[in-house]
């Protein structure tokens, strides 16, 4: 049973700051990663087309390239590692926090509605609908299940979606792309990955904050000094 008693309420305060930091970082290393794709296919256009004084000089600028997109995609591996772990922990209280605000009934535990995200097929569905009720219980602990959600949320879960799909397909491009036609390819489709993760950082950034302030409000904490963002998040 859902109690108060069981479910103490835990200031986010700090772990909300530490997700919009690394959301940040993501949103900055996506934008560099399209520029440096924007580069990559100049290079590969120019072996395909010929246009390099020499073959040398061909592969100086094809080496030159492989080692910034090496070195680029290292650090999203980092910083998409460090954001989803962060994500998943503010999921989670979250979940916890809508819990100890008086929400009863509530289908997902705070362990679950992090934990479907990992559930093959499962997954395309699953945390859109733990995040559903983790807004509705939000924005009104008691009776939550009338509560409607705004397009936001459809927004977010289509862009995660999205941005999936085009990840697993450019990794699976990457890893068979041998002629210069398969590499660029590979190349459009992990520059559109790339920028589909921008719209992405920037909805589940207001929806956080969103469910956040609702949160805040219902427990008396002190909400986040968010003031550049507060036209957006209302």
């Amino acid at each position: 049973m859902n109690t108060i008693r069981n479910y103490m309420f835990r200031d986010p305060d700090a772990l909300v700051r530490w997700v919009r930091l690394s959301i940040y970082a993501q949103l900055a290393i996506s934008l560099i990663a399209v520029v440096a794709g924007y580069l990559e296919y100049g290079v590969l256009s120019g072996i395909r087309d010929g246009v390099f004084a020499s073959q040398q000089a061909a592969i100086d600028a094809a080496e030159a390239s492989d080692a910034r997109q090496r070195l680029i995609g290292l650090a999203q591996i980092v910083i998409s590692v460090v954001s989803g772990f962060l994500i998943l922990r503010w999921i989670h209280r979250a979940n916890w926090n809508a819990r100890a605000l008086g929400a009863r009934n509530m289908d997902f535990t705070p362990g679950w509605s992090i934990g479907w995200y990992f559930v093959p097929i499962m997954n395309l569905w699953k945390p859109y609908m733990a995040m559903k009720e983790i807004w509705k219980a939000s924005a009104r602990p008691e009776g939550w299940q009338g509560q409607i959600v705004p397009n936001l949320l459809g927004l977010w879960w289509f862009f995660w979606i999205v941005s999936s799909l085009l990840g697993n397909a450019s990794f699976r491009l990457m890893m068979r792309a041998k002629a210069v036609d398969e590499l660029i390819q590979a190349n459009i489709v992990t520059v559109l990955s790339d920028l589909v993760t921008v719209p992405l950082c920037l909805v589940f950034l207001v929806l956080m904050i969103r469910i956040h302030r609702m949160q805040a409000a219902g427990s008396g904490v002190r909400d986040l000094d968010l003031k550049p963002l507060r036209d957006n998040a209302r």
